[in-house]
């Protein structure tokens, strides 16, 4: 690729694509409205960006219901449910406080996207808004707002995510147990991990 063909400047690219609608600048506002906050807490699924000293990181979270609760509309809060203990998230927000998130309601073609600056809690009363089965999680994270704007619908109609022709067998696709295998530095039994996944997510869901 020669340096031509490469994009070097704003202007460069603001004239490739020409303006932004003006309704695509007016929707983005600083603070939940109604509209805005019913649709987030409709959504039980949002991935969560971050940046930190070794980059970036994007990472799913998912709850049954909301998965965040909003307190108010420049707040709202979601739980570091049990995972890996990676904390990849976690630690990014230590070195930076930025913090994107993009929310995905089931059979919605648009999607909510919210930029603001995140912290940790260890807050009882917050913790206890998120217990499940009498389980807390580990911390809380607060996210104040700074700014929030919706994502129109064609990203999801051209993939076709919500077409239930379009799921694909998960047969086709590489399995966790095979995945965790191929990356094993040691002797790791993919097969075995697959058929006791079901039963780690009932006993380490939450």
């Amino acid at each position: 690729m020669t340096q031509r063909n490469v994009i070097t400047d704003i202007g460069q690219l603001e004239d490739l694509y020409g303006p932004a609608s003006p309704r695509s600048i007016t929707k983005e506002i600083g603070h939940l409205n109604h509209e805005y906050r019913a649709f987030i807490e409709a959504a039980p699924f949002m991935a969560v960006a971050t940046v930190g000293q070794e980059g970036l990181d994007c990472s799913p979270r998912g709850e049954n219901g909301s998965v965040v609760q909003i307190v108010d509309e420049k707040t709202i809060l979601f739980a570091d449910r049990r995972g890996n203990n990676r904390l990849d998230t976690l630690r990014n927000i230590l070195h930076d406080s930025r913090i994107a998130l993009l929310f995905l309601v089931p059979g919605v073609g648009e999607t909510m996207r919210i930029n603001g600056r995140a912290s940790i809690s260890l807050s009882p009363d917050l913790l206890k808004m998120f217990a499940v089965n009498g389980k807390l999680p580990k911390t809380v994270v607060e996210v104040k707002v700074d700014r929030v704007y919706f994502q129109c619908s064609k990203a999801l109609v051209r993939s076709g995510i919500w077409e239930i022709d379009q799921h694909v067998d998960p047969d086709v696709v590489p399995s966790a147990g095979q995945m965790l295998e191929a990356t094993a530095v040691d002797d790791f039994d993919g097969t075995k991990y697959d058929q006791e996944l079901d039963r780690r997510h009932l006993d380490q869901l939450w």
